[in-house]
């Protein structure tokens, strides 16, 4: 699906953690080609290439990130399978060492390998487009991440399950049922 600004079926990266120095900083890959880009670029401490596309979905691989000869971190990589990931596409989280200089290294050798940089929200935009978010539980998402106390933590979480969703089809329901009477 694409339209004449944007491109969804590419494979995205981004920082996923708040940009800035801490001691662990997560990056995203989203898309088709989120394992071959991955496979040029994450080896074992002992130097062999890991084969992403031979583990097993939801699991979490011990490596590095390398480009060319030089090591960039040691890292996590969470393996997400489509449709069974956030944004309902091949996914890849990358935990590194949190050092700007570490997060920029990384994004910039996804991006070499094939991913673009990723739009604000464009991970919500891509689980709603694919029907992994209603719009009611995307908006929730942007207002979890900006919620500052526990009221307004609560109605966000509660508009991400789906509570705001399943009332308006309980009121469509009931009015249908009316409507037919």
């Amino acid at each position: 699906m694409s339209n004449s600004a944007y491109n969804y079926d590419d494979t995205i990266a981004a920082l996923a953690t708040p940009a800035g120095i801490g001691a662990i900083a997560v990056l995203r890959l989203s898309g088709a080609e989120s394992f071959t880009i991955l496979n040029k670029i994450f080896y074992s401490k002992g130097g062999n290439l890991i084969d992403i596309n031979s583990k097993k979905a939801n699991t979490i691989h011990f490596g590095v990130i390398k480009d060319k000869d030089i090591i960039l971190d040691e890292v996590l990589v969470s393996i997400f399978i489509a449709p069974h990931s956030y944004t309902g596409e091949n996914t890849i989280e990358i935990s590194c060492h949190g050092s700007v200089f570490i997060q920029q290294q990384i994004l910039y050798l996804l991006i070499a390998n094939g991913a673009r940089l990723a739009n604000p929200g464009e991970f919500t935009l891509r689980a709603f487009l694919n029907n992994k978010l209603d719009l009611s539980q995307a908006e929730a998402v942007a207002d979890l991440i900006s919620s500052g106390s526990f009221a307004a933590h609560n109605v966000a979480i509660k508009q991400l399950k789906g509570g705001f969703s399943f009332e308006i089809k309980d009121l469509r329901d009931r009015l249908m049922s009316f409507a037919a009477e």
